[in-house]
């Protein structure tokens, strides 16, 4: 529905099972998102968190008690959270269950995968969710593609990946040097260049998605455009044997995307 540095949500629902995953968008807009979608679920079964930074949770008080649902996020991101709350907000954060990453756990008829990544956060993860034999992976914010975190993009019938910037973009920018070397670290974002290298290997990324979305691109040092052709140069180096066959997309801040079916 959104993905950026102003905030960040996505839809996931089978049959049975409605899905939040991340809240960055206040209760208004994230309905409105919806509506755009042609979507008005009238409950959400559980809201799961990556992790605290605002453009992921800002939403989630609002969205909690408007859904009466409940939220899924680290022990760790919780208490982050929280701490920045003002006390009345703090109440609507009452249904909460904790979760680890590397510990599965069912909503519904989904099965769920979070898995750690490495980005400046109290205990940020990704996700891998399970139903119906079909597999979707979301990843966002993180510095580099660790083994573990490619093993569980593995198998992925959708993956949403982040692809956040362009590293001379980045180093000619407007940010001051501080962000610039906090983004380009091992715990900041991807740029298009590891994306890129990550896509062109058949030993990290499979090919076999249906839909490849890269996301959370960031509007200051990056462009769609760009980021599509990176990708495209990409997958046209991986062998003939492994070629990709699905459908690649670009996530909007403003456009939500969607809905894909499974």
């Amino acid at each position: 529905m959104a993905s950026g540095s102003s905030g960040n949500a996505t839809l996931l629902e089978t049959e049975h099972t409605c899905l939040l995953v991340d809240a960055g968008l206040g209760r208004k807009e994230t309905l409105r998102r919806l509506a755009a979608l042609g979507k008005s679920p009238e409950r959400i079964d559980g809201i799961l968190i990556s992790h605290e930074h605002t453009d992921h949770s800002s939403g989630l008080p609002q969205l909690l008690n408007h859904w009466r649902a409940t939220a899924y996020l680290t022990e760790s991101t919780c208490r982050e959270i929280v701490r920045a709350l003002p006390e009345a907000t703090c109440k609507k954060m009452e249904r909460v269950e904790h979760i680890r990453a590397g510990e599965r756990f069912t909503i519904g008829d989904i099965e769920i995968s979070p898995f750690s990544v490495p980005h400046d956060a109290a205990d940020p993860v990704g996700y891998a969710f399970r139903a119906n034999g079909t597999k979707v992976a979301i990843v966002t914010d993180l510095g580099y593609l660790p083994e573990l975190v490619k093993h569980h993009l593995r198998e992925a019938d959708c993956l949403i990946l982040e692809s956040n910037h362009d590293l001379e973009m980045l180093k000619v920018g407007p940010y001051p040097w501080y962000i610039k070397q906090r983004v380009m670290s091992r715990t900041g974002h991807l740029s298009n260049h590891i994306v890129s290298e990550y896509l062109a290997d058949p030993e990290g990324f499979d090919g076999r998605a249906r839909f490849l979305v890269l996301a959370h691109i960031s509007e200051t040092n990056n462009n769609p455009d760009l980021v599509h052709l990176s990708a495209v140069e990409a997958l046209n180096r991986r062998p003939a044997e492994a070629a990709f066959h699905g459908e690649l997309m670009v996530a909007s801040q403003t456009v939500p995307i969607g809905p894909l079916s499974l």
